[in-house]
């Protein structure tokens, strides 16, 4: 089992940046493949940014590629997605997620473990 805390999420002006973070406990973290997903009202949950175990692959959905950057640190069990030049596109809630086992995804149904989101607003 493993417990997902996301905090970091605000309110910023179009142009601004966020660093949202992703505090894990329970099973080893670095046995997990963790990912950024969000959802804007009314719409389904996307992927956004996703991280493997050791940190050396990531894979960026295109609507943020550029601009976002997804990191890790194994030693203090986070996730970090750094958001720059954020757009009003971007405003949703955003959730960690963390997927047992060594592949890289980009689809929802394949991660384990949600954390309970943090709002993202940006405004215009």
């Amino acid at each position: 089992q493993v417990q997902l805390v996301e905090s970091g999420g605000g309110l910023v002006q179009a142009g601004g940046s966020l660093r949202l973070s992703c505090a894990a406990s329970g099973r080893t973290f670095s046995g997990y493949v963790m990912g950024w997903f969000r959802q804007a009202p009314g719409r389904e949950r996307e992927f956004v940014a996703a991280l493997s175990r050791n940190g050396g692959s990531t894979y960026y959905a295109d609507s943020v590629k550029g601009r976002f950057t997804i990191s890790r640190d194994n030693n203090k069990n986070t996730v970090f997605l750094q958001m720059n030049t954020l757009k009003p596109e971007d405003t949703a809630v955003y959730y960690c997620a963390a997927r047992a086992g060594a592949a890289v995804v980009t689809t929802t149904d394949s991660y384990d473990y949600w954390g309970q989101g943090t709002q993202v607003t940006v405004s215009s």
